[in-house]
């Protein structure tokens, strides 16, 4: 995609809104859905007990609400992952991003990697789209490359770059390496560290359709007042 025919609108709907900070009050989550709504971006990412709130709050702005599973971690056991994707669909989330389990990819433990991973795609299987985070700061490319074939061998519809949680979030050699390495119709979703519009439209040109945020405002803001500009 060349970043210079992306307008707001278009940029806005590659933007997952991220609300998972520990110390958020409802209200704070409130005012994220309010803001999510405000930009029309695709989504919010919600912690799973605010579910529910950003339900209601979205009901009818065509913002979805997406959580997260296994998080930050990965190492939940499968049937936790499982009834945690189950949970969320009962409370309405449309999406689901969920943690790999880290420890068991570092050990060479593939196929429970793949069965991990398919357990919540499965659970999501009609009701959710489901993205599976690496948390690339962990990991070597050898690794990388693995959960890419696992992500894609599990049915998953996004291979995502991070939690926001590590020491490390979204790079473009990452996102280079996930895009080469699923399939066309898998996307790629970076997150962690993508703070301004700059930033952002490299990695769109890098290859990835989706984004975990914090500066949503700031980052459509700024792009916003170059178009006016322009």
């Amino acid at each position: 995609m060349d970043p210079t025919d992306i307008d707001v609108r278009r940029l806005a709907k590659m933007i997952d809104h991220s609300l998972l900070r520990p110390e958020l009050t409802t209200g704070e989550v409130l005012d994220g859905c309010h803001l999510a709504a405000r930009y029309d971006v695709a989504s919010v990412c919600v912690r799973p007990a605010d579910v529910p709130l950003a339900v209601k709050a979205l009901a009818g702005t065509g913002v979805a609400v997406g959580t997260v599973i296994g998080f930050p971690h990965g190492a939940s056991t499968t049937p936790v992952k499982k009834n945690e994707a189950l949970d969320a669909l009962a409370a309405g989330a449309t999406e689901l991003d969920v943690v790999l389990n880290i420890g068991l990819l570092r050990s060479g433990k593939d196929d429970a990697v793949r069965e991990d991973i398919a357990a919540v795609v499965g659970a999501a299987a009609g009701g959710a789209c489901t993205k599976v985070i690496f948390e690339n700061a962990y990991l070597k490319d050898t690794d990388k490359l693995r959960a890419c074939r696992l992500s894609t061998l599990a049915g998953a519809d996004f291979v995502k770059t991070s939690t926001g949680f590590a020491p490390g979030g979204a790079t473009l050699e990452d996102v280079r390496l996930m895009r080469a390495n699923v399939p066309a119709h898998m996307m790629v979703k970076a997150a962690g560290g993508v703070r301004t519009l700059d930033r952002m439209l490299e990695f769109v040109a890098a290859g990835a359709e989706r984004f975990g945020a914090t500066a949503t405002a700031t980052i459509l803001d700024d792009l916003a007042a170059r178009r006016a500009g322009s």
